[in-house]
């Protein structure tokens, strides 16, 4: 590809589809007739009741349930005859659409560990179909599991990101003039268009290819989103863009993996005991406290944590039971009324904040605030697609052949679309952290690409720029308590690295890369061995 594609956008409905605020809701296709649907619960127990909340126009509709792993397998096939609509509160993306279960089903003992597709299908006024997808997580049972990973699907960042009913950590329908991002979403919504199934021509964040000189800039993800009918935030979250493709690579590969939510590292950490690897992956910006606290203490034990994941940014707190998520985030000193209070520590905002005082390093080695954008709308959009190479001698590239100055993934795009990092210098041709970068005692970087927290100067106006320069801005408050023009020009420029150290009795592999996906998906070789001599050697093999 030579140029941006096109999908059919005039240049206004262009704008539209990046500034505008789309959303699904209940009652948008008005006599067209629509279905939605969601769970109870994010996860279950084998033998556990799935209670199913419905609202269809449609009095009759099929309902199938199939495992999404290495194959879609279908296990739950009924027809359902007695649906009816239920409304749902303007506010419902805030509260919770409140609606009453509509069926059950019992998860049998023999279904395994996994995400299982829920796909509802009904008869429109018209002929044409409804359909409707959402998605359950089957988390394993205690006890020991030798030789199998325990991947942690994002629901944090899910959760964040679903548009669905009109607000999120990012836009929203609240505050007075009905245009803020909400600091409460709930879960008991349906998960907006594009985070449980896409098309394989769904664009990824990233470009595909270099911006010739001059180009405008251009965000061709929500411009396909736009024109195809779906979130516009299908590309930033979701099990469909980022978890899945893991899952299904490391089952294909012959892995044994089993599959958890991020709840459970707050509600049930003792989940993690069984295993000898666990695995983060995609797009993974949202944690609480407890969920860090599970997987330190996993660590200190002597388990094993491969992150190939980019972004970690935000402490959030849950309140309802799990049910709501809280992150005042750029809001969180003005509104959260925890940074008030005698133990500011879970206020709802960066975790490199000083009142929290539990930077992301301390966990994963690397942080969101020093890496952050690469390969897309202004911010290194001809840079590097995978990860330049400077210690080929780690047992990580065994068997790839790298070389020093190589780059890892460029041929599947590892390298974006947001990355991790930390404060480094260069000493004798080879990166380390720097002595006021908080990073864990014994920790190497291996591989170092370069970022941007802001874009680039392209002539445009701040407000034709969608990441304009706040992040940056943020940034430099936090890190520096300051917004001066100096201020953002010491912190815009980041890096995404690729680290290993140890951690109490155990071990941190962290390719801080939400694009490490994208390249299984498209089977670089390199990256799959990289995968698979991580894996092997945290299980054990």
């Amino acid at each position: 590809m030579a140029a941006f594609p096109d999908f059919g956008l005039t240049p206004a409905e262009r704008h539209a589809a990046v500034f505008g605020h789309r959303y699904e809701y209940a009652g948008m296709h008005g006599a067209r007739g629509e279905i939605w649907c969601y769970t109870d619960a994010l996860a279950y127990p084998a033998g556990a009741m799935v209670r199913l909340c419905v609202s269809s126009t449609a009095q009759a509709y099929r309902l199938t349930v199939a495992r999404d792993g290495a194959s879609l397998q279908p296990v739950l096939e009924r027809e359902i005859r007695d649906a009816r609509w239920q409304d749902a509160p303007e506010q419902c993306s805030v509260l919770g659409c409140g609606w009453t279960p509509s069926l059950e089903f019992r998860i049998e003992e023999d279904w395994p560990s996994g995400a299982y597709r829920i796909t509802l299908s009904a008869a429109g006024p018209s002929g044409s179909e409804l359909r409707a997808h959402h998605l359950f997580i089957v988390r394993p049972l205690p006890g020991a599991k030798p030789q199998r990973i325990l991947q942690i699907a994002a629901s944090g960042t899910w959760t964040a990101y679903n548009t669905w009913g009109g607000s999120n950590h990012y836009q929203g329908i609240t505050g007075p003039h009905r245009n803020q991002y909400a600091t409460t979403v709930s879960l008991e919504r349906p998960w907006c268009r594009g985070f449980i199934v896409l098309p394989d021509e769904a664009p990824r964040v990233p470009l595909q290819f270099d911006p010739p000189p001059g180009a405008a800039l251009r965000y061709p993800h929500m411009e396909w989103a736009f024109a195809n009918g779906y979130s516009n935030k299908y590309a930033s979250a979701g099990w469909a863009s980022y978890d899945r493709h893991f899952f299904q690579w490391a089952e294909r590969a012959g892995f044994g993996v089993d599959l958890a939510s991020q709840h459970e590292l707050h509600f049930n950490p003792e989940i993690l005991a069984g295993y000898d690897c666990v695995v983060c992956v995609g797009h993974d910006e949202y944690w609480t406290w407890e969920m860090r606290d599970a997987i330190d203490e996993y660590l200190e034990r002597g388990g094993h944590v491969a992150r190939f994941a980019g972004n970690f940014m935000w402490q959030t707190r849950l309140e309802r039971s799990g049910k709501a998520q809280i992150c005042y985030k750029y809001r969180a000193r003005a509104e959260d009324p925890v940074y008030r209070s005698d133990d500011p520590s879970r206020t709802t905002g960066s975790w490199e904040a000083k009142e929290i005082g539990r930077p992301g390093t301390l966990t994963f080695g690397l942080n969101a605030t020093n890496g952050l954008y690469a390969g897309w709308g202004g911010c290194a959009p001809r840079g590097v697609r995978g990860f330049p190479v400077y210690r080929p001698e780690h047992w990580a590239f065994a068997g790839t052949g790298l070389c020093y100055g190589d780059l890892l993934g460029a041929a599947g795009h590892a390298f974006g679309y947001e990355v991790d990092g930390l404060d480094y210098l260069i000493r004798g041709g080879l990166p380390e952290p720097s002595e006021t970068s908080g990073a864990p005692p014994g920790l190497e970087i291996l591989a170092l690409g370069l970022s941007s927290l802001t874009e680039e100067r392209t002539g445009l106006p701040l407000d034709d720029r969608f990441l304009s320069d706040d992040d940056a801005k943020f940034v430099a408050e936090i890190r520096l308590g300051d917004q001066s023009d100096a201020a953002v020009d010491r912190v815009k420029r980041g890096a995404g690295m690729m680290v290993n150290f140890p951690r109490g009795r155990g071990e941190v592999f962290h390719a801080g890369s939400c694009e490490w996906v994208a390249a299984l998906l498209r089977r670089d070789a390199m990256v799959e061995r990289v995968t698979a001599n991580v894996l092997n050697r945290y299980l054990g093999r």
